[in-house]
C-alpha cells in the first residue's frame, strides 16, 4: 500500500467520519482502512482519530496535520499526471540538432505545427555543421537529430528527403545562363567549400566522379560561402534547400550527372523507448510525407 493511498484512506475516514464508509468509498476492506490509519499514527508518533461507536473523530494532532496530508495527496496526484503524460509523450523536453538549412527552412515549421498538437512538450535546439550533429548523437547531447545518409552512428535513421545538389556561380560567370553545370567542369574552377569534415556531399560527389578540385577557399558559414560566390571569389557546390526562399546574386544550375543528398532523423539507441521522441519522430515523418516537400520526399 503506498504512502499515498493510506494518506487518502485516512482523508476519507476524516472527512466522512467513519472507517466503514471510508472503505465503502475507497473501495476496500474496513480492515485495510483501519491498519492504514494505525501505521500512519505509529510512524508519525501521534494519534490521528478516535475510533468509537459514534465513528471516528480527529484528534487535535490530526486536525493539525490533515492540511499537510491533503497537500501530500494534491502533490502525489499531480506528480501521477505528469508520470502519465511523459509515459504517453504529451510533455517534457526535446533536444534536437541540425544543421543550417534544415535549422532555416524545416524546423520553425515542423517545431509549430509540433506544438500545436503536443503544446506540453518544449524544445532545446542545437545547430552546427554534420561533424557537430554526428558528435553530439554519439554523446548523447540530443534526443534526435537531423542529419545526412549515411552516417555510421548507432542510430534509427528515418529518411525524409532527396535534396539536389546545385552548382552556384557568380552572375558574370560564362557558364551562369547554362541549363546545368557538368561536374567535369570543375577542374578549371576555383572552389569554395565548407571544411572537409563538414562538406560531405560536394566533397563525396567530386571524390565520386574522379575529380580532384582546387579549393580556394574554406568557411563554416553556410552562407558566408554563398556571399563569396556572390562576389565573384570562385563557384561552390551546395544542397538546394540551402538556397531556398533566398536572393542572391549567385546562378543556380543542376549538377551533370545529377546528384543529391538524403536528409535524415536520426535517433540515438538509448532515446528508442522514449514517447516524446517517437511522437516527434512520427510527426517529421508525416511533415516530410506532405506537399511541404512536393516531389522529393521519401516513402
Amino acid at each position: 500500500m503506498s504512502v499515498f493511498f493510506q494518506y487518502n484512506l485516512f482523508l476519507k475516514a476524516a472527512e466522512l467520519g467513519s472507517l466503514t464508509l471510508a472503505a465503502e468509498a475507497m473501495g476496500c476492506t474496513q480492515s485495510n482502512v483501519s491498519h492504514a490509519v494505525s501505521a500512519l499514527e505509529k510512524e508519525l508518533g501521534v494519534p490521528l482519530l478516535t475510533r468509537g461507536r459514534k465513528g471516528a473523530r480527529l484528534t487535535p494532532e490530526g486536525e493539525r496535520l490533515l492540511p499537510l496530508m491533503q497537500a501530500v495527496c494534491q502533490d502525489g496526484e499531480r506528480l501521477r499526471r505528469a508520470a502519465e503524460a511523459l509515459r504517453g509523450g504529451e510533455t517534457g523536453r526535446l533536444r534536437v540538432g541540425s544543421f543550417t538549412s534544415v535549422a532555416v527552412h524545416w524546423l520553425p515549421r515542423i517545431i509549430k505545427g509540433f506544438q500545436a498538437r503536443y503544446p506540453g512538450i518544449s524544445f532545446e535546439l542545437l545547430n552546427g555543421d554534420y561533424g557537430d550533429v554526428e558528435q553530439w548523437l554519439a554523446a548523447g547531447r540530443v534526443d534526435a537529430a537531423f542529419t545526412r545518409l549515411p552516417c555510421d552512428l548507432n542510430c534509427d535513421f528515418l529518411p525524409l528527403y532527396k535534396d539536389r545538389l546545385m552548382a552556384i556561380l557568380p552572375p558574370e560567370h560564362p557558364r551562369a545562363h547554362d541549363a546545368a553545370f557538368p561536374l567535369s567542369a570543375i577542374a578549371g574552377e576555383t572552389l569554395i567549400s565548407l571544411p572537409e569534415g563538414s562538406d560531405h556531399d560536394s566533397i563525396r560527389t567530386l571524390r565520386e566522379a574522379g575529380l580532384d578540385p582546387v579549393i580556394g577557399f574554406t568557411t563554416k558559414d553556410d552562407y558566408a560561402l554563398i556571399a563569396m560566390v556572390e562576389n565573384g571569389l570562385g563557384i561552390s557546390i551546395v544542397p538546394e534547400l540551402l538556397l531556398a526562399g533566398r536572393g542572391d546574386r549567385v546562378a543556380r544550375l543542376p549538377l551533370e550527372p545529377p546528384a543529391t543528398r538524403t536528409i535524415a532523423l536520426a535517433i540515438p539507441e538509448a532515446n528508442r523507448g522514449s514517447a516524446a521522441v517517437q511522437r516527434f519522430a512520427d510527426f517529421v515523418r508525416e511533415w516530410a510525407g506532405s506537399a511541404a516537400l512536393s516531389g522529393q520526399a521519401i516513402p
